[in-house]
């Protein structure tokens, strides 16, 4: 069952048209992927997803509902979470205090309750600070929890990027090249929990990524687009020997054996 529907969605900056009457479907507990060379169209059409960018035509249903009027703050209280392909973290907070400002949007107590310690709020932020907890033990890092953010290596602040948005409790977990940075060790283990995340805690993922390797490996479902068009969509062996794919990256159709290996 779809649980995101985008039809024929359209971007336009000026006169570029950006995203091209775009069309596709995530449906829940998958593992989709959108894929497509540098200036395709993918961080936009994420952004537009997520309420940051406005679409000049089209519709983004998620469960039914209509996201394209709705403010970023609306669609992440809707269980719609993402991360960014720049690690955006609080750099002179500590990784604890990073990863509970993601559990604070479940917050109820008022700014009242906060300056004057009632002891509601106390107890809400005790229950935050085990979320995180289990959130870092999750991800691998609880032994970093009171490390500042900044004096971790990159691999490890995009784990505590990713221990936050886990600390959300996204029913969408949406991934804007996770693998960005990383070495093959920390590659390996990403693509390990995002397998978790969808087996173990009911996420569905949808993710943009560079490296093929990774996308041929953990997704179920590809999604390619090019100049802001899709122009292929499957299972990633089907994708590996689309002449479409193989034109859009490497601008050769007829170099098919090379662009198999390439897309591997």
């Amino acid at each position: 069952m779809a649980l995101l529907e985008v039809n024929n969605l359209t971007i336009r900056f000026g006169g570029i048209v950006a995203v091209d009457d775009l069309s596709f479907t995530v449906e829940e507990g998958s593992i989709t992927a959108l894929i497509g060379p540098n200036g395709a169209g993918k961080t936009t059409a994420f952004n537009c997803l997520t309420g940051f960018y406005k679409a000049i035509g089209g519709q983004v249903i998620y469960k039914g509902e209509s996201l394209l009027r709705l403010r970023p703050y609306r669609i992440t209280s809707k269980g719609i979470i993402r991360t960014f392909q720049n690690v955006r973290l609080f750099k002179n907070m500590s990784v604890m205090e990073n990863v509970m400002s993601g559990v604070h949007r479940m917050g109820k107590q008022f700014v009242g309750g906060a300056l004057l310690r009632h002891p509601v709020q106390r107890r809400e932020e005790a229950e935050f600070r085990c979320i995180a907890e289990e959130c870092l033990e999750f991800i691998g890092i609880l032994d970093k929890k009171d490390k500042v953010a900044k004096n971790l290596s990159y691999g490890d602040q995009r784990r505590v990027e990713w221990a936050r948005a886990l600390a959300s409790k996204p029913k969408m977990l949406l991934l804007d090249e996770p693998a960005a940075g990383l070495n093959r060790e920390e590659k390996n283990n990403l693509m390990q929990l995002i397998r978790r995340f969808r087996n173990e805690l009911g996420m569905t993922i949808f993710l943009i990524e560079h490296d093929m390797g990774l996308v041929m490996e953990v997704s179920e479902k590809v999604i390619v687009i090019n100049f802001g068009k899709k122009i292929a969509e499957g299972s990633p062996k089907e994708i590996q020997a689309n002449p479409l794919v193989i034109g859009a990256y490497l601008g050769d159709d007829n170099d098919v054996g090379e662009e198999k290996v390439s897309l591997a």
